[in-house]
């Protein structure tokens, strides 16, 4: 064999072997699934989920899903999250959705496995005429 050759095929081996020994991207395990008002009543109902309404004091006070956990959507959002378990679903919703998804993207990226987002928000919910409580 020449010593192109060798170099070649010595280069060659050195790469795919470097390739074959970078770290791999790791999985992304994490999901955000938009939900319906119908779905969402399901997954509350699951002991284990977590439900978050994203929206101000005031706006919670004038009604909201029963069981839900006000953490307002802020500066401060992400430091509020230590309240919640990373290991269990999140349902989380606000009055239309635009802060929801919002807080979904940093739900996800703060490591939480399973993000559900209310479709629409409780403005869906009241229009399918699901009970709030004040």
């Amino acid at each position: 064999m020449s010593i192109k050759k060798l170099t070649l095929y010595l280069t060659t081996v050195i790469f795919l072997f470097s390739i074959a020994c970078k770290d791999q991207p790791k999985e992304d395990l994490s999901t955000i699934q938009m939900v319906s008002p119908n779905e969402m009543e399901e997954l509350i109902k699951i002991e284990s989920t977590q439900l978050v309404d994203v929206r101000t004091e005031k706006e919670f006070a004038s009604g909201h899903i029963e069981g839900a956990h006000n953490i307002v959507y802020d500066e401060h959002f992400i430091e509020k999250l230590a309240s919640l378990d990373k290991s269990k679903p999140v349902a989380v919703y606000c009055h239309s959705g635009g802060r929801s998804e919002k807080c979904a993207k940093i739900l996800k990226e703060a490591g939480f496995k399973k993000i559900y987002d209310l479709k629409g928000g409780i403005t869906q919910w009241v229009y399918h005429k699901k009970d709030t409580i004040k």
